[in-house]
């Protein structure tokens, strides 16, 4: 007896975790088919996860039984996967008669690999691969110079970003609004035990729910951003990352009231753009010669920098609140890649793994381009002359050891420990070894 399959569109949800102005699912949802939506766990991403507990897994298990809670109401739901990705749509290819595969666009080296396999798989299944942006502004190749060639240096960048801006950028898809075209099928999100599917443990995560900012907040985000104690930044780091909020809403918001916090929108589509054209810096400084550094990376001291206690209390407040919580708030994070790299000269990659492994907003382009500008070796990155003192630093962000007490609540006791290195010494020690190459 011949069985008929189903004929669907699907959509594949990676870093959009939200249905709300989603690019790709608002496509999908118009083409006229029932749409399903379809999730995969990449064996090969978590693979690379060595701690059951990471909070990003927890933060996508969350989210994704918070949307199947969401489609119940359409009698729909999340269709969640584990496996290798080709493998997996192989599966789905032959459990459905599919027309058409729609997804919003990736930008990372693995994820552009592993999209170029999937499409490929289409083409030879005669299905039908619809790619949308949906993650930035701007994507790779919007923003260039005159003659074509990538930007290197971030204010002319920003520059011909604000100029080619209009209010076509933050068209709103609506998707929301087509949930009924989805197709039907039975999900129970409240027992749907995805942590033994992927064998990860549940675990505590900040902010899991995403608040945009308000007018308030953007219109003194210049003043206040800078403050450690004075939480004041809009917490959107990780939503940005897995898509929770529309990058088109944020940064319309931001547009309107705060030239700050635009600039910070700007310069994550700045960093993706390098690494999208200059993939080399994933592995290597971007200025080649900086690959000559002898660093010291001396283990012992490594540890005390991940361990929080260096003796430098705004350093050690910084790396404790990223292991408790997975966040760490960006002035501190200047200024702990800082001191690890120019006072105790151990290789930034090392430092820009150990923020891989905790941030809860980690994407790669931003992370390797905030690191190598803090190393000097990366484009429009600070001199390296340029050595952040840690106790000016307290003095000017936290003169009334706020955010210090919070993390450090030994500072000021027999308990605490005297600084590990002289900054002075250590700061004229880093310049010359940083001259030493660039001779």
């Amino acid at each position: 007896m011949l069985i008929m399959k189903q004929k669907i569109n699907i959509f594949w949800m990676r870093r959009d975790l939200r249905l709300e102005d989603n690019h790709a699912l608002a496509r999908a949802l118009s083409s006229g088919l029932p749409v399903r939506i379809l999730f995969i766990f990449d064996d090969q991403i978590l693979g690379k996860l060595d701690d059951k507990s990471d909070r990003r897994v927890t933060f996508i298990i969350e989210r994704l039984k918070h949307l199947n809670h969401q489609l119940s109401g359409y009698n729909s739901g999340i269709d969640i996967r584990k496996g290798n990705s080709k493998e997996v749509f192989k599966k789905v290819f032959d459990e459905f008669d599919v027309e058409g595969l729609y997804l919003n666009r990736d930008y990372e080296p693995y994820a552009e690999e592993r999209d170029t396999t999937i499409r490929d798989l289409c083409l030879e299944s005669g299905i039908s691969f619809q790619s949308y942006k949906d993650h930035l502004i701007f994507e790779n190749g919007e923003i260039l110079k005159n003659d074509g060639s990538p930007y290197t240096v971030f204010t002319p960048f920003a520059k011909k970003w604000k100029s080619a801006l209009s209010e076509s950028h933050f068209q709103n898809f609506n998707s929301e609004k087509l949930l009924n075209n989805l197709d039907r099928f039975n999900v129970d999100a409240s027992s749907a035990d995805l942590y033994s599917l992927t064998g990860f443990n549940k675990t505590e995560i900040v902010n899991p729910v995403p608040v945009i900012p308000d007018i308030e907040t953007l219109t003194a985000y210049a003043d206040t951003r800078d403050l450690p104690w004075r939480d004041s930044t809009t917490r959107l780091g990780h939503h940005l990352r897995f898509g929770t909020v529309s990058i088109r809403k944020v940064a319309s918001l931001a547009t309107k009231n705060s030239d700050v916090f635009l600039g910070e929108l700007i310069w994550r589509e700045f960093f993706s753009h390098i690494l999208a054209h200059y993939p080399h810096v994933e592995n290597s400084a971007f200025k080649k010669q900086y690959d000559l550094i002898p660093w010291r990376n001396d283990q012992r001291e490594l540890e005390r920098w991940k361990n929080g206690t260096t003796g430098f209390p705004l350093v050690d407040a910084g790396m404790r609140e990223l292991t408790a919580t997975g966040f760490m708030h960006n002035r501190v994070r200047m200024i702990t890649a800082g001191f690890l790299i120019k006072d105790l000269l151990i290789d930034w990659r090392i430092g820009e793994a150990w923020f891989a492994k905790h941030l809860l907003d980690y994407e790669l382009a931003s992370n390797n381009g905030n690191w190598q500008w803090a190393a000097g070796t990366g484009c429009d990155a600070a001199p390296y002359f340029r050595v952040f003192n840690p106790i000016t630093q307290q003095e000017r962000f936290d003169p009334e050891f706020r955010y210090i007490k919070q993390w450090v609540p030994e500072f000021g006791t027999t308990k605490y420990p005297a600084p590990m290195t002289d900054h002075k010494l250590a700061r004229l020690r880093a310049i010359d070894v940083y001259k030493s190459v660039l001779k």
